[in-house]
Order: structure tokens, then sequence, then C-alpha cells
């Protein structure tokens, strides 16, 4: 008995010099996946205050310096309403005009971009058509009535003007070619009237046309959440610089589906420029109908190639009439500018000055020609 009680304190001993030794060079040993009973700490680890937390990825600063240049635009308008039964000739003869035509104000909600410190608002035309009330909130809380100082219905721009007694905070400009695809983007705005938002994605793709959307299309299109309220609001690269307007989403459920457009800076930028100095914005013509060359097409006239756009139509007294330009003419280029499609022909003879001169160069019958002609001005669009 004796024997086993010796060796028992032995192993008591050792046991608690190892214990000591351990605890003394090694403490993490004991530490390492043990958690203390009830009432105890778990043991956790923190990163540091500096190195590793710095080197976190993020687009705070891109966000704080665009974020209030962006301001929420709240439009309303009175809405006449007439009563469906009021065509019946019983309902009148009973009713008279007791349930007459109501008037009822709607409300709309969008967003918008400040783009100078003496109150000139970037923002989408759709936002404010219409609109008999416009009322800007700026990121901080203040707000400012607006009002229109110009719109163009076409590539769905418009220009608001508001006073303020201090200056506003405004958007820098990115350079016009300086977006590629792939490049980080962020989309801020006011969607569904929750508040200041800022959302993240790529460029997916630039140039989109032919959408259907705008009569001058020349898209950004990004994956960046845009939805009902961030119309109008900023598209803004990684240094927080403004390339794009949010403009519209391609959506079967109303909220974002990972394709959003907005209209590139170089666009909204010259259209802005017009609005402030003229009050609307100029655009050449020359009064002709075209389409797309088809492979049908290219065959059926035996072309060497699709470039081009095809005249179907040619106004009467148009500057393409008074030219000589005829139904049939596959015109390749104006004023020197080679026209490769239906919407390259659109735009080249938009960003032309109308009463200047230029050539029109055709192929007509196999043969190329140039006819002198003289650019026409863009006649407004009419509102349906």
């Amino acid at each position: 008995m004796r024997r086993l009680w010796f060796i028992f304190a032995q192993a008591v001993t050792i046991s608690v010099a190892v214990l000591f030794v351990v605890q003394t060079l090694k403490p993490e040993w004991l530490e390492r996946g043990s958690v203390a009973g009830a009432g105890g700490i778990v043991a956790i680890q923190e990163a540091p205050a500096g190195g590793e937390a710095r080197r976190t990825v993020s687009f705070a600063d891109a966000a704080r310096r665009a974020v209030p240049a962006v301001v929420f635009v709240y439009t309303s308008q009175e809405v006449k309403s007439r009563h469906p039964f009021l065509n019946d000739p019983l309902f009148r003869h009973f009713f008279g005009d007791r349930f007459g035509d109501q008037t009822q104000r709607q409300s709309g909600l969008g967003s918008g971009v400040v783009v100078s410190a003496d109150g000139y608002i970037l923002t989408n035309n759709h936002v404010v058509e219409a609109a008999d009330e416009i009322e800007v909130a700026s990121s901080d809380g203040r707000k400012f009535k607006a009002k229109i100082v110009g719109s163009d219905p076409e590539s769905d721009l418009a220009v608001l003007k508001i006073h303020a007694d201090a200056k506003l905070p405004t958007i820098t400009f990115a350079a016009s070619d300086s977006l590629r695809v792939g490049d980080v983007v962020l989309a801020i705005g006011n969607p569904f009237g929750v508040g200041q938002t800022v959302t993240y994605g790529i460029v997916s793709a630039l140039g989109r046309s032919n959408l259907g959307i705008n009569t001058f299309e020349n898209f950004i299109q990004t994956d960046a959440a845009i939805n009902p309220g961030n119309s109008g609001g900023a598209l803004v690269d990684s240094n927080g610089l403004l390339v794009g307007v949010n403009t519209a989403i391609y959506s079967q459920s109303g909220g974002s589906m990972g394709i959003g457009f907005a209209i590139p800076v170089s666009l909204a930028r010259s259209v802005m420029e017009q609005i402030i100095k003229n009050g609307t914005v100029t655009r050449g013509w020359i009064g002709v109908e075209v389409q797309e060359i088809s492979p049908e097409l290219v065959e059926s006239f035996r072309l060497p190639s699709n470039a081009g756009a095809m005249i179907t139509g040619v106004m009467r007294s148009s500057p393409a009439d008074k030219a000589g330009i005829r139904p049939g003419d596959v015109l390749l280029a104006v004023a020197g500018r080679p026209v490769k499609d239906a919407q390259s022909m659109l735009e080249v003879i938009a960003a032309l000055t109308p009463g200047q001169a230029a050539t029109f160069k055709i192929r007509r019958q196999g043969k190329e020609l140039e006819l002198a002609g003289t650019i026409g001005k863009r006649p407004k669009p009419v509102r349906e």
C-alpha cells in the first residue's frame, strides 16, 4: 500500500511540474481550442488595429467623394380623372355632372447629380417630365424648390436649377474615354425612396444601342443594382468620378436583375452644356428614313458589305431631297464621317451644325457618288 501511495505522489509531482513548464513557456498550448465553463470567457483572436485591417478592399473613399453631390428629386403633378360611366347617357340622366372630372395629385421619385456649385442639377427627362412641382433634397437634409432649365427627351436628360444659400457639393466628371469593360462602378441614388444608397458592380458592356429606350442610345451596361428611384443618379468609378447617369433597367419583376443602363458622361455633358447655354439641344437633320442592311439586302442589292444605312424614304423639300438622295441609296458617309449602320448615321448627322455644308457619300446601283447638301435642324419630337 505504501508503494502505491509513493508512485501516486511521484506522478502528481511530475504532472504539476510539466504543467508549470508548459504554462510558463507555451501557454498557447493550453488556450488553443479550449472554451471555459459556464460563466467563463471564450478565447478569440482579434485583428490588430492597423496593418492587416487597413488592407481591406473598400470603395468608401469613392462613395464619400460622390455621395454628397447626389440629390433626391421629388415631383408632383395634377391629373384629371373621369368617372367611367360619364359617357353613358342613362347614367348622366340620373346623376348629371355630379360625378364629373376630378383632380388628384400624383407624385414621382428620382435622383439627380449636382454638376455646379451654383445649383445646376443633371437628371433624367422622364423623372421631371410633365411635373408641376419639383423639390430637391440634398444628402445633408436640405430641401429646395427646383425649376426645369431645359430637357432633351431624345436622350432622356434634363437640367434643373435650384437656389441655395451655401455652395453645394458637386460631382467631378471622369474623362469621356476612361471607362473599360470590367471596371468597378458604384450606382448612387434613392431606390424605392428608402434613402441614399450605394450599390456595387462592374461595367458589363459599352455602347449598347438599338434597345428602344431613347432615340440616341450609347448606353453603359452594368450589373450594379439600379432600381426605381435611381433614375437620374450617378454612376461613378472607383475614384468617385462621374462616368454615367443611371437611366433604365431590364427587369421582369420591376426590380434589379443585374442589367442596368446609364447614359455615358460624354453624351450627358454635351447635352447638359447645350441646355445650360441655350435652354435646348440643337441637332443636325437631313430628313430621311433608314433601315439596317441585313444579309438578305446585301444579297438582293449585290452590295459588297453591310456597311452604311439603306435609305427607305426621303421627306419632300428636306435637306436630303434637295441634295438628290433617293430611296434605295446606301448612305456611306456624311461630311467625311463614315456611316457604319442606321444608328451611327443618326448620331453622325445629329452631331453636325444646322446650316453646315456637307458632302453625302452614297452607293447607287453599284456606283459610289458624292452629293453636296446642307445640314438642317432636327425638329422637336412630338409628344404622344
